[in-house]
C-alpha cells in the first residue's frame, strides 16, 4: 500500500511515517504543503492521501475538494490536531474518506488508513467535541498564558519560556496545565497543535 502524507509539522510527518512503514506495511510518501501534495497525486499513485487541514495552500475544505479533483480515483482523508465534530461532518459531507484525528493512537491510525484505502469512511466521532462558542478559548487565556502558549508552538522547553519571562520553571509548568484545560487539550503538543489550527493570536 502506497499513502501520500502531507503536513506542515516536520516531526508529525516524519514520526508517522516511521511508524506506518514499520507497523503497517505502508509506503509513505511525505510532503510538507498543499502545493506538493498536488504536484504528487498527480504524477504518482496512491491507494490514500492524508491532507492536514491546516497546512500552508490547504484552505481547508477547499484544498480537499481540490486534491479529490486532481485524482478522482484516490480516496483523500483529513488529518488535524483540532478535534471538532462539525469540522468532521463537513469533511465527510464534501466526500472526504475520513477525518483523522492527530491524537489518534499508533494502532489506531494505521487501521483507519487501511479501512479508508480499501474504501470505507473514517471518523471517531464520539472522540471529536462539538465545536465551542466564538471567542471562548481567546477568552479563556491569560496574557501570561498566552506567552506560554506561544513559547510552546515555537517548540520551546519549559526551562527555556521561564528563561525568557523571567519566571521560575516551576510556574511556566503550571501554566501549561491550566492552559491546556482551558483549551481541552490532551497535552502540551496537542494544545500547540490546537492553537494553529484555530489561528490563535497569542501576541
Amino acid at each position: 500500500m502506497r499513502i501520500l502524507l502531507a503536513d506542515d509539522h516536520d516531526l508529525f510527518r516524519e514520526s508517522v511515517s516511521a511508524m506506518m512503514t514499520a507497523e503497517g506495511a505502508i509506503t509513505v510518501v511525505s510532503v510538507s504543503d498543499f502545493a506538493a501534495a498536488i504536484h504528487s497525486l498527480g504524477t504518482r499513485d496512491f491507494d490514500l492521501a492524508l491532507l492536514d487541514y491546516q497546512m500552508p495552500g490547504m484552505n481547508g475544505l477547499e484544498g480537499l475538494d481540490l486534491a479529490r479533483a486532481a485524482a478522482p480515483g484516490v480516496p483523500v482523508a483529513l488529518i488535524s490536531g483540532t478535534t471538532r465534530r462539525d469540522l468532521a461532518e463537513d469533511a465527510l459531507a464534501h466526500g472526504a474518506a475520513g477525518f483523522v484525528p492527530k491524537t489518534l493512537g499508533v494502532k489506531a491510525m494505521i487501521a483507519a488508513v487501511h479501512l479508508m484505502a480499501e474504501g470505507g469512511q473514517f471518523a471517531p466521532l464520539a472522540m471529536l467535541d462539538d465545536p465551542p462558542g466564538e471567542g471562548v478559548v481567546l477568552e479563556d487565556l491569560t496574557r501570561r498564558e498566552r506567552q506560554v502558549l506561544a513559547g510552546i508552538c515555537e517548540g520551546k522547553s519549559n526551562k527555556e519560556i521561564a528563561r525568557d519571562l523571567e519566571v521560575q520553571e516551576v510556574t511556566v509548568k503550571l501554566h501549561v496545565k491550566t492552559l491546556t484545560r482551558k483549551l481541552h487539550a490532551r497535552n502540551r503538543t496537542h494544545a500547540a497543535m490546537i492553537a494553529r489550527d484555530a489561528g490563535l493570536d497569542l501576541g
